[in-house]
């Protein structure tokens, strides 16, 4: 099993270097910075979301298990659902100021948008 990397290297075009030596990336993710040092902008959004509203928390910088930790956080004390994934917190219903409130009070520079 542990020859299988081949499956990795799919797409990748070879050299005819006889002394060529295949290199694999290092995935880094980005270690999380302080609280204070995040830009987070609370805005509502209702595009493809069939009329229903839902509030929109971007600019998180760091690893997605930080912002899984933010997310299921603000949903407790928003007492509704939602989703953390690519960089964006979704919470079900228009909770922008409590949302703005709840992360000035974590330490989050955090703005109300629209």
């Amino acid at each position: 099993m542990a020859d299988n990397d081949w499956k990795k290297r799919l797409g990748v075009v070879y050299s005819t270097n006889p002394d060529f030596k295949y290199e694999k990336e290092i995935d880094t993710e980005t270690e999380t910075p302080e609280p204070s040092a995040q830009k987070l902008t609370v805005t509502i959004d209702r595009r493809n979301r069939g009329g229903k509203q839902v509030t929109l928390v971007t600019g998180f910088v760091g690893k997605a298990e930080d912002l899984a930790e933010l997310g299921r956080t603000l949903k407790v004390k928003c007492g509704v659902g939602g989703s953390a994934k690519d960089g964006e917190i979704t919470i079900q219903g228009d909770f922008r100021d409590k949302v703005t409130a709840l992360l000035q009070e974590m330490g989050y520079k955090a703005k109300r948008g629209n």
